[in-house]
């Protein structure tokens, strides 16, 4: 492994391995520690070399954002248009797992990268070939909005905390919602204390990720197979 690191250390100087390289760096610490001048340590080289392969940071991140979504399963050939969306979100899902600095580096980039414009082309593009109209297609892919890259705003959240690291920290046991807080919201009190527990999710103790964001997924692409038989169109004026 020495060796191996030593070699990557020695190999010609490139945008694609100083964008890995970051890459690996925010997974390992964290979004936060990752500075131009921190990554040319981890390359050993003096941190002017890397502009000659990137110009400023926002580029930088950009670039990592490609690396990202360049991981995403390609799509499946023949395929139905609903399987192939969904296969192709939970491997998306499962990528920004593996990144979990990447949902918010994507979210706060003020134009969408690249890869990520292809990405969304492509998925459009299996909502089209599936026989969408142009409307359906346009209000679809509102109605998924981040899901379609494999993450969410999850309501119940306050427990996935980052740490130095950029990872989430374990989630504690749900507690009791106080009585006065449990009297005034009692659907809320219900859904927390009913919610069900995985100890292998990735927040730890609390409710099962996985399970919520595919069933929210499936919840989803039930209603649109139902709004495309029916030959759905919006509302025209």
């Amino acid at each position: 492994m020495a060796e191996q690191a030593e070699t990557l250390r020695r190999a010609p100087l490139s945008r694609d391995r100083i964008l890995r390289a970051a890459v690996a760096l925010a997974d390992e610490a964290g979004i936060e520690s990752l500075s131009m001048r921190n990554l040319a340590q981890d390359l050993g080289v003096v941190p002017m070399a890397l502009y000659k392969h990137v110009a400023n940071k926002d580029e930088l991140l950009d670039g990592m954002i490609d690396v990202v979504v360049g991981e995403i399963d390609p799509p499946v050939p023949g395929a139905d248009w609903k399987h192939a969306v969904r296969q192709r979100i939970l491997s998306a899902r499962q990528v920004l797992l593996r990144h979990p600095w990447a949902p918010l580096a994507i979210e706060t980039r003020n134009m969408a990268t690249p890869a990520v414009l292809a990405y969304l082309d492509s998925m459009i593009g299996a909502f089209r070939a599936g026989g969408f109209s142009v409307d359906l297609a346009h209000h679809v892919m509102h109605a998924m909005g981040s899901r379609i890259l494999g993450f969410s705003q999850e309501l119940f959240d306050d427990s996935r905390r980052a740490g130095r690291s950029g990872r989430a920290d374990p989630a504690p046991p749900p507690a009791a919602l106080p009585p006065e807080i449990a009297a005034r919201f009692p659907h809320v009190a219900e859904i927390a204390m009913a919610a069900s527990h995985d100890d292998e999710s990735v927040l730890g103790q609390g409710c099962d990720d996985q399970f919520e964001f595919e069933f929210a997924l499936d919840l989803l692409l039930d209603g649109i197979e139902r709004l495309h038989q029916r030959g759905w169109a919006s509302p025209r004026r």
